[in-house]
């Protein structure tokens, strides 16, 4: 596309677009940084741990664990060594494809998972949910939605969501369910 073809964004679009990264970076700094702080472990990390724990079983494939969360293959193997390393997931064979591996979440994954899920959605309660009036809330899941749904390869926790309805439920987790409101 020539310059001429160009469709160059208006100061109203510009300044909109501005906000948003700059919104992103600085909600995803806070998190990273609470995480880092508090639990020890990047937030991609913990995105695995979640993943799993919301997995029948607790485990997954690992291609499908690449997917859902939205890492590449080699940067996920990366990940789950250093949680293998940690007690907090065991890599076996799968046992219908002998080419492919599981990853399972362990009991002392889970434990960590329960141990940082309470201050992380204290960081995204202040970072974001609670900045929000209810309204700009459902506005937000609105606007996500249609942007995931012009994506040509949604990624990330919300990729499969469109329906921006979807899960906004306000009760909390039962007890043992810390990662229902892990907010990934």
């Amino acid at each position: 596309m020539s310059a001429s073809e160009t469709r160059w964004l208006t100061a109203g679009e510009q300044l909109a677009w501005r906000q948003f990264v700059t919104a992103c970076l600085t909600v995803f700094s806070a998190v990273e940084a609470q995480l880092q702080h508090e639990a020890g472990l990047p937030h991609g990390y913990y995105e695995i741990l979640v993943r799993l724990s919301e997995a029948p079983d607790r485990a997954l494939r690992m291609s499908q664990l690449a997917e859902a969360s939205a890492s590449s293959k080699s940067r996920l193997s990366h990940a789950v060594a250093r949680l293998e390393e940690r007690g907090w997931i065991q890599r076996v064979d799968c046992p219908t494809d002998r080419r492919g591996q599981v990853a399972h979440l362990t009991d002392s994954g889970s434990a960590a998972l329960a141990e940082a899920a309470p201050g992380h959605v204290a960081q995204v309660r202040r970072s974001l949910v609670d900045v929000l009036t209810p309204e700009q809330l459902g506005q937000l899941r609105e606007i996500s939605a249609a942007i995931i749904a012009a994506a040509d390869q949604p990624r990330g926790p919300a990729a499969g969501i469109l329906d921006c309805n979807a899960q906004t439920e306000t009760s909390s987790p039962g007890a043992g369910e810390p990662e229902r409101a892990a907010a990934s």
